[in-house]
């Protein structure tokens, strides 16, 4: 088995383009059937290599994030941002939406990337956004703006995006998290923003209703 030779006609494939459910004004190409996508890509792509599809479903953390840049629009306003692990795209959009003149949104899975252009595009925003493949950990983007959302759920990862993320504030960056409590997330290190009730779907969450934060680092 090969991987599929049109990322964006699979993410067409299997998936539809709706609104986000705390983003309204965001739509996205998600999965209808979270479950049968997943096991469709875990027993199926798996084996050539790609990671799970991430990128067809709005996380909580995501949602979270994107309602707080969506709210506070001075915090992209004219900055160049970069969305750190986008997956869909919905923390970059919602950037975009907010008046960031740039958004890097980075994620290693070619599907996510994939992803992130066709969801920029039906969101009129595909100009001011940049799908990017590569490693941004192993280096320190030029942004005044970076934002994080759902990375806290593996130890190492969480241990290496926390330095980076505060190698980056102590550069002056403004760095934005959005987590639901995920297992790694390094609580005694952030002060909490905003907390939201976000809906999600049970097939990926423990829970149909999510509470969620917008976390800083502190100083």
């Amino acid at each position: 088995m090969r991987a599929p030779d049109d990322p964006t006609a699979f993410i067409r494939a299997h998936t539809r383009l709706l609104p986000v459910p705390h983003a309204p004004e965001i739509r996205l190409h998600v999965a209808d059937e979270a479950t049968e996508l997943w096991q469709k890509t875990e027993h199926e792509l798996q084996e050539i290599g790609l990671p799970p599809p991430f990128w067809a479903f709005a996380w909580a953390g995501g949602q979270a994030l994107a309602r707080y840049v969506l709210d506070h629009p001075e915090i992209a306003a004219g900055a160049t941002a970069v969305d750190f692990a986008s997956g869909s795209g919905l923390v970059a959009i919602a950037a975009a939406r907010s008046g960031a003149r740039h958004v890097i949104a980075s994620d290693l899975d070619p599907f996510a990337t994939a992803a992130i252009g066709l969801n920029a595009a039906a969101n009129a925003v595909a100009e001011l956004i940049e799908p990017v493949s590569r490693n941004l950990l192993d280096g320190a983007p030029d942004a005044d703006l970076v934002l994080a959302a759902d990375v806290f759920y593996e130890r190492d990862l969480a241990q290496a995006v926390t330095a980076w993320l505060s190698g980056l504030q102590a550069r002056g960056t403004t760095v934005l998290i959005g987590d639901p409590g995920r297992t790694y997330l390094p609580r005694e290190q952030l002060e909490c923003l905003e907390t939201y009730a976000v809906p999600v779907s049970r097939s990926l969450e423990d829970a149909e209703i999510k509470r969620s934060h917008v976390w800083r680092l502190r100083p």
